[in-house]
């Protein structure tokens, strides 16, 4: 299976997906960290990949979503963005009413 493949078997099997440095458990970055805890904070399940594990799934990660940095975060198939992005959706309310519409 290529990076390409694996990437978008995870996206196309899992409503939540989070591209990122280390694991949820265990964030080798701030900004995964920080990602990951939206999610927890939300109670929401979500799949986790982590890029360190596979340096052609986190280069390719990069051009398949046209974004430059990890954590990438994907719900419903769709690229929603990186951390920043994440943080903003999640204290406006955004990120709860997006996750809730892929949970219906």
């Amino acid at each position: 299976m290529t990076a390409r493949e694996k990437i978008e078997d995870k996206i196309k099997n899992n409503k939540i997906v989070v591209f990122m440095k280390g694991t949820p458990d265990m964030p080798q970055c701030g900004f995964s960290a920080a990602t990951v805890r939206c999610f927890q904070e939300l109670s929401v399940p979500f799949e986790s990949f982590d890029v360190l594990s596979d340096p052609e799934v986190r280069e390719e990660v990069k051009r398949f979503s046209n974004w430059p940095t990890i954590p990438q975060v994907y719900i419903g198939g769709e690229f929603v963005g990186g951390c920043d992005i994440v943080r903003e959706m999640y204290a406006s309310g955004d990120l709860a009413k997006k996750v809730e519409s892929v949970s219906n």
